[in-house]
């Protein structure tokens, strides 16, 4: 992989890094900004409906940049809102850095995921993705555990002083080894303008194919939402163990992530029906079994492996039905925070009449609606090697001189 990947992966880790930092620092926050530990979880939800609905507007202003500059001028804006939540007096201000915060992140990842893209050789587009989500995947195995150590022995603050700190390494990186690139270009090798890009969204498929991921991690996060409460209250775990338990979650996540880059370009839609009925059986398998200490880390781990690491087969798919654009995928990055809170939602409703583990089956089924969504795909044989590609580069559509003749 080309450089410039692994450098979004490090901008895509500070950024998830700063998004769970608040949930691994409720009560050191609450105490320090005056307000409940519910106020506090607000926070998150406010961060995630940034995500969702200010990223792909955010994304949509700075299409007209080269992606160079859109980067650092996201970059600014996040660490502007990080600075802010680590002086914020009161909750007010906080509520406005995380909105700012969630703003760019989502903005940022749609950026980085488009521009992994474009530097990728030909047909490594899947592993590009996958090499740039490792900074997702890295956020939660090594970011959540990393910022709450600096938050509980320096203050929360400096937990967030810490973030600011590795988004500035990496923005200087960025602006030094990144490579100048021309605005991306349409299929047809136009440059593309905000009217070009909002003309793919008129197809029905990419909706259905947004759907798709949209479920896919809805599904997964009904039931880690609730991972915690379920291994201490129903598998026996101690409230200790648990912190050690998500790490080897987090750490099956970044092994399927690679294996799922791995295949996400040629076996697209196989990967993901394996990947929706796996996480279905080992849901309801999860559920049954969460009385057994073994039989819940077993089933937990295998989640794991199939859930959210379907994104690099998932950002395949949406790029052919839309195109490898920032405003596409910054638009995908939306849906699956969507699911993220459906998924939680749901699960919130459903613990207070059906019992701890009933968002574990809400993610049964919204598995289930995944893989009738895969349907069209699979009623019309569309397989990776008759599928359109991933839009070239502006490099790779520019026209080539005509090679020297001899008379």
């Amino acid at each position: 992989m080309p450089l410039t990947v692994y450098l979004m992966a490090a901008g895509i880790f500070s950024m998830v890094t700063s998004e769970f930092l608040v949930a691994g620092l409720m009560p050191q926050i609450a105490d320090g900004l005056d307000v409940s530990i519910s106020q506090v979880g607000y926070l998150v939800t406010v961060f995630a409906a940034a995500m969702a609905f200010g990223g792909p507007l955010l994304a949509a202003g700075v299409l007209r940049m080269r992606p160079k500059q859109a980067l650092m001028l996201l970059f600014g804006i996040f660490l502007a809102g990080n600075v802010l939540a680590a002086f914020a007096p009161n909750y007010a201000v906080m509520v406005v850095a995380r909105l700012v915060t969630g703003t760019a992140s989502s903005a940022f990842l749609g950026a980085a995921i488009s521009l992994s893209v474009r530097v990728a050789r030909p047909g490594q587009a899947g592993r590009a993705v996958s090499t740039a989500l490792n900074g997702l995947m890295l956020g939660t195995l090594l970011g959540l555990p990393l910022s709450t150590f600096v938050g509980e022995r320096y203050g929360w603050r400096a937990a967030f002083w810490a973030v600011t700190a590795m988004t500035v390494v990496s923005a200087v990186l960025t602006l030094v080894r990144v490579p100048r690139m021309e605005r991306g270009r349409n299929a047809g090798g136009a440059e593309g303008g905000l009217r070009q890009e909002l003309g793919v969204f008129r197809s029905g498929r990419l909706w259905l194919v947004l759907s798709t991921s949209t479920l896919i991690i809805g599904a997964t996060f009904s039931a880690f939402s609730y991972f915690n409460p379920i291994l201490t209250e129903i598998a026996g775990f101690s409230s200790g163990s648990v912190p050690l338990l998500l790490i080897a979650y987090g750490a099956a996540n970044l092994v399927g992530n690679v294996v799922v880059g791995r295949l996400a370009d040629r076996h697209t839609t196989a990967v993901l029906l394996v990947g929706l009925v796996s996480n279905g059986v080992f849901l309801a398998a999860f559920a049954l079994l969460a009385g057994s200490r073994v039989g819940a880390v077993v089933f937990m781990l295998a989640i794991g492996l199939v859930g959210i690491t379907m994104n690099p087969a998932m950002a395949a798919r949406v790029q052919r039905a839309g195109n490898s654009g920032p405003l596409v995928n910054t638009v995908h990055s939306s849906c699956i925070t969507l699911g993220i809170i459906i998924g939680s939602a749901l699960g919130g409703a459903a613990i207070p009449h059906f019992g701890l583990l009933s968002p574990v089956w809400i993610g049964v089924g919204m598995a289930g609606l995944g893989v009738l969504t895969l349907l069209p795909d699979l009623r019309h044989g569309r397989r990776r090697t008759p599928e359109a590609p991933v839009p070239p580069s502006p490099e790779e559509q520019r026209p080539k001189a005509p090679a020297a003749t001899s008379c």
